[in-house]
């Protein structure tokens, strides 16, 4: 192209920048309305607090009559298991503007550098009190107001997103198709919370006007609780049922667990972020590859002008050819990487819902030795915290697990491509061949005398099996002086190969802690220096508070005193009725059986009474247990029956 081309071309780039900017000057921006929607947001947050009622009364009650009113606001009960989507939702809306916390740098530059660490925490506050109202009107016990505010504060975020999506976008990277795959996740928890929002005041209209509707008191104990506890309750089954493939090998519905709603907005708020990120590396990546092919051109471009002999030429076309398929190679690997890491990603986070079930359910066991020493204890102080640090742990761990995993994946492909795939298509067969034949046959003798080494310590150097059914051979020697030489040999042999093993043991347990950064379920350090790992101490912290605050038998426990009180307290105000006496509640147990248990469980706690029964004529002493020999309470059913049957 000649000077006027170009000269052309920037003219008309500049003008249709004009042209975007003017068609959009008058449109407000989604981080701008985060400013914006703070007058809106702290309203309803004063609207909800001044109709929320305290279950407290305090000194401001004597001098204004507030009638218990002017409560302070709970966004969402962190070990609840009401609202679980609804707040994974909220909590999807807010991804983006987390992720804007660490882009807003012009809106930090304007300040000094000893001014931006505090412009950062006011920007933080800022962007959580605009984001308060959608978790407050979620949570708020008075559902149609709240039903209302969050709907109209809903509908402008989403009215807002929609124009700055879609209206006035910032580029074209990705196609035609820009902006829904940037905005979609977004758009999605909008209309899901809008649906929400209508649903919450239908219903509470609906329950408004039936005139049967009675107010009914709120109990904290859930039904998958109940339910847990009866199969506690409950006779095992002598032949458990069949179980598929999946729930076998790959995930085992209960019925009987439900996540907390944290622990359900945390993976919307992880997927929704690690979407952002991938987005918005891909855009990086394809600037960053269009650029290097743009580097290509020129350079051939400035070569071709620039060759005066033949040599030259050939010397500056194999340069030209290698810079070419280094950045197809590149591009190729860049990609497959991704999906990869992608998918490794996603899978971490299901994973991480799987091993919080399983290790609540061992906590629930008693057995915490899997993750814990028996003398190692977790302060309280740090259980405390833990619930408001594993969200954000775990979404920074996540996103830097995902960096440092896909930079590994693509040095390990390209060194790949480079030493085996690219020769094997250059069809450099013979020097393949030459530079690993003595590493592949290294591998294979190496593995062949293994295999030999196993082979003679299970057939030849061990007794045979004492019965045919047992698994394996029992550890006593035979042939010991062939053992000994063999052993004698054996140790040359051995410093040769650990020189090998060592190195495989770091690049073992370098990848494998490079690639377990985003899983705070597993600690990357080893055993007994867990106390180094900060994330998986919180993870550790987390499952203890919610085990001590949402055990099933606990809190059915509780509900039980609690419903008794109550029951009790309504006695003394109204009198016993047939309805609410206890022992029209309680179970009809004959008083013989009564008596009869009392005995027999006082006699298996003071077994030296035994002496002192009084049998009946004719009967034979029944053959109990001493106290030395079994202690109380391991006795076999049979004694226990033969026991009952003589008193």
């Amino acid at each position: 192209m000649g000077e006027s081309g170009e000269i052309d071309f920037l003219n008309i780039s500049s003008l249709d920048m004009d042209y975007s900017n003017f068609s959009c000057e008058d449109s407000v921006e989604t981080e701008t309305f985060v400013h914006l929607s703070l007058p809106p947001a702290v309203f309803i947050i004063i609207v909800l607090s001044c109709l929320e009622k305290r279950l407290k009364r305090c000194c401001i009650d004597d001098k204004i009559p507030l009638h218990g009113h002017c409560a302070i606001l709970k966004p969402f009960d962190i070990i609840a298991f009401s609202n679980r989507w609804s707040l994974g939702f909220a909590f999807g809306i807010i991804a983006d503007k987390v992720m804007y916390l660490f882009t807003s740098d012009h809106f930090i530059s304007a300040f000094p550098r000893w001014a931006k660490v505090f412009v950062v925490l006011i920007h933080a506050v800022e962007v959580g009190i605009s984001m308060y109202p959608f978790f407050a009107c979620l949570s708020t016990s008075y559902t149609i107001t709240g039903a209302i505010l969050g709907f109209l504060y809903t509908a402008a975020w989403m009215v807002i997103s929609v124009i700055d999506y879609f209206l006035c976008p910032d580029n074209n990277y990705l196609g035609e198709y820009d902006n829904l795959i940037k905005g979609w996740p977004s758009l999605a928890c909008y209309l899901f919370l809008l649906g929400r929002f209508v649903l919450i005041f239908v219903k509470a209209i609906r329950d408004r006007c039936r005139s049967d509707s009675v107010n009914e008191e709120t109990s904290f104990v859930e039904t998958h609780q109940i339910l847990y506890v009866q199969r506690l309750l409950r006779k095992p089954l002598l032949q458990p049922p069949q179980k598929s493939w999946i729930r076998r090998k790959m995930y085992e519905w209960d019925p009987y667990f439900r996540f907390p709603s944290r622990i359900i907005a945390t993976a919307v708020l992880l997927f929704v972020c690690l979407y952002t990120f991938v987005v918005g590396e891909f855009i990086v990546s394809h600037f960053t590859f269009g650029m290097l092919k743009d580097l290509k051109t020129l350079l051939d471009h400035w070569l071709q002008s620039s060759i005066e002999t033949p040599l030259e030429s050939e010397q500056y076309m194999s340069f030209s050819k290698s810079l070419g398929e280094f950045n197809a190679v590149a591009q190729g690997v860049w990609i497959c990487t991704t999906v990869a890491s992608c998918v490794a990603s996603v899978a971490y986070i299901l994973l991480m819902l799987a091993c919080y079930r399983k290790h609540i359910k061992k906590l629930r066991a008693g057995k915490k030795c899997f993750f814990l020493m028996e003398s190692e204890t977790v302060p309280s102080t740090q259980c405390v915290l833990a619930l408001g640090r594993f969200t954000a742990y775990q979404i920074a761990y996540i996103l830097w697990g995902y960096v440092i995993m896909h930079l590994l994946q693509f040095v390990a492909g390209m060194i790949f491509m480079y030493l085996i795939i690219l020769p094997m298509v250059h069809g450099e067969w013979a020097k393949l061949l030459d530079k690993w034949g003595t590493v592949l046959l290294s591998f294979v003798l190496v593995m062949l005398l293994r295999r030999l080494e196993m082979f003679a310590g299970s057939r030849v150097f061990l007794q045979p099996k004492i019965s045919p059914k047992d698994d394996q051979r029992p550890l006593a020697l035979d042939n010991r002086k062939a053992f000994v030489n063999f052993s004698y040999f054996l140790f040359f042999h051995s410093v040769v190969v650990g020189l090998f093993s060592c190195l495989m043991r770091v690049l073992r347990s370098t990848v494998l802690g490079a690639f377990l950064i985003g899983r705070l379920d597993r600690p990357v350090m080893p055993r007994g220096f867990e106390d180094c790992d900060k994330a998986f101490k919180s993870w550790v912290a987390m499952l203890f508070m919610d085990h001590y605050h949402s055990n099933p038998i606990l809190v059915c426990f509780c509900h039980i005193l609690d419903t008794k009180i109550r029951q009790r307290q309504w006695q003394k105000v109204n009198g016993p009725t047939e309805n609410t006496d206890m022992r029209e509640i309680a179970p009809r147990v004959s008083g013989r059986a009564r008596k009869r248990w009392l005995l027999l469980y006082t006699l298996l706690n003071n077994p030296s009474l035994l002496k002192f029964q009084k049998r009946r004529l004719g009967s034979s002493p029944v053959d109990f247990p001493q106290p030395c020999a079994v202690p109380p309470g391991d006795h076999s059913a049979e004694q226990l029956v033969r026991w009952d049957q003589h008193v």
